[in-house]
């Protein structure tokens, strides 16, 4: 397991040489580093994955693939989660003007908001689910 874990950071690392030495600035603006609006990006980012997991694990307890139960609660936590991170990444994209590559973290917002309407539908298709089977 850690054999692989180190060869596809080797990997992604050797990957990504050309492009960080060959990156240009072509007029300033373009953002390098940890800046604030990437890392709530991240932040909203992270959340929203989590959130997803948990909707697919609900998803797969209410099919009786992953332990006992309907799922339900945690269907309905995911939900709220999805819901709370759409409406942080839907915020974000709003106050940050920038595009792509100006270390706003527009598109970090916006894979946020996929993941949280993919915990959504799950989600939803979970409590669906478990309402059929009572």
């Amino acid at each position: 397991m850690k054999m692989k874990l180190v060869s596809s950071v080797i990997l992604c690392t050797i990957l990504l040489l050309p492009t960080i030495a060959f990156a240009e600035v072509s007029n300033g603006n373009i953002g390098y580093g940890f800046t604030p609006g990437r890392l709530w990006a991240t932040m909203d980012a992270v959340l929203g994955l989590i959130s997803a997991i948990l909707a697919g694990l609900s998803l797969a307890r209410s099919a009786g693939r992953f332990g006992t139960g309907s799922g339900r609660r945690g269907a309905i936590v995911a939900m709220v989660v999805g819901l709370v991170v759409i409406a942080y990444a839907g915020v974000h994209v709003t106050i940050f003007p920038g595009g792509p590559g100006t270390g706003d973290g527009r598109i970090g917002a916006i894979f946020a908001i996929v993941f949280g309407l993919t915990s959504m539908v799950l989600a939803g298709l979970t409590l669906a689910r478990s309402r059929r089977t009572g």
